[in-house]
């Protein structure tokens, strides 16, 4: 798995001609991260709105199509549940690898030393501490050393407050023990060799993450897609573990929750596009996906 693996997507998305009555403003560029889900027999619209984990405080800016949708909207659904506490809890359960693994065992002693000195010298924090923690998951401590500012806040967390503004429900499409078991599913020695490979590359993985958080926040569909498919960057490996089977099953779930209520559905961004993305499949079950607004 690469490094920006649940950041980047290839998008896909076609330009409707708004009808009259209470719809919102589509998108005629292709550059928005928000989406309107009609037709197939729902009854009000439901909103899908691609994310970026983490982002500089300053950069989390919400305009009012995205708010007026989640006040359109019954319940507001997540990756996972972030709103119950036993989510949390159970991340740190499941965040260990199986079967008595240490860190330790899964690099040469050179390879070890590299590794302890980059978590003392860059992070100010002894590895001794993340023994039995699976490789992917140490990703996150490193990816606030890419970012160009010292305060990072999450685009789900300022998602969940305007949903608590105007009382709406949260929901998880997935459990924390699904989303342990999607890494455990990916031998851990390739993600000890990639957490290595991050960090010799860290250089020039800060220049590359620019480029992808600018055309994020740009909303600049086409140069995320361009980086998506970057080999070095992308996520052309283990793709169908990371995104494409998990899209499968959170469409067979959309189908029967956008039924009975109008939802806001906020997922990673690299879930979006793509002939296996949200956006495709949607579209293949009969529902209509178009583009919205989103300054």
């Amino acid at each position: 798995m690469k490094f920006f693996s649940f950041f980047l997507s290839s998008f896909t998305f076609i330009t409707v001609t708004a009808q009259p009555g209470n719809m919102l403003n589509t998108d005629t560029t292709g550059n928005t991260l928000l989406w309107e889900i009609t037709g197939n027999g729902l009854t009000a619209p439901s909103y899908l709105f691609g994310t970026f984990h983490l982002l500089c405080k300053e950069d989390i800016r919400f305009g009012n199509t995205l708010k007026q949708a989640i006040t359109k909207s019954h319940e507001v659904y997540l990756e996972l549940d972030l709103d119950d506490p036993a989510t949390v809890f159970g991340a740190l359960m499941l965040m260990n690898m199986k079967d008595g693994k240490k860190l330790k065992d899964l690099y040469t002693e050179e390879e070890y030393k590299r590794i302890t000195a980059f978590f003392k010298d860059s992070l100010k924090t002894p590895i001794g501490m993340f023994q039995r923690m699976k490789p992917e998951f140490l990703m996150a401590l490193i990816y606030p050393k890419l970012m160009p500012c010292s305060s990072a806040g999450s685009i789900e967390e300022s998602i969940m407050q305007l949903a608590k503004d105007v009382n709406k429900d949260i929901k998880g499409l997935e459990t924390m023990a699904f989303q342990a078991s999607v890494f455990d599913s990916i031998p851990y020695e390739k993600q000890a060799a990639e957490l290595l490979n991050t960090i010799d590359s860290l250089e020039r993985l800060r220049a590359q993450f620019n480029l992808m958080l600018n055309a994020y926040k740009e909303q600049r569909l086409r140069e995320i897609e361009k980086i998506m498919n970057d080999p070095e960057f992308g996520t052309v490996e283990n793709q169908d573990i990371l995104l494409d089977n998990r899209n499968k099953n959170w469409v067979l779930q959309l189908k029967n929750i956008m039924k009975k209520n109008p939802v806001f559905i906020a997922v990673g961004a690299g879930h979006l596009g793509g002939k296996n993305g949200l956006i495709a499949l949607l579209r293949a079950e009969g529902y209509k996906v178009r583009g919205l607004e989103n300054k």
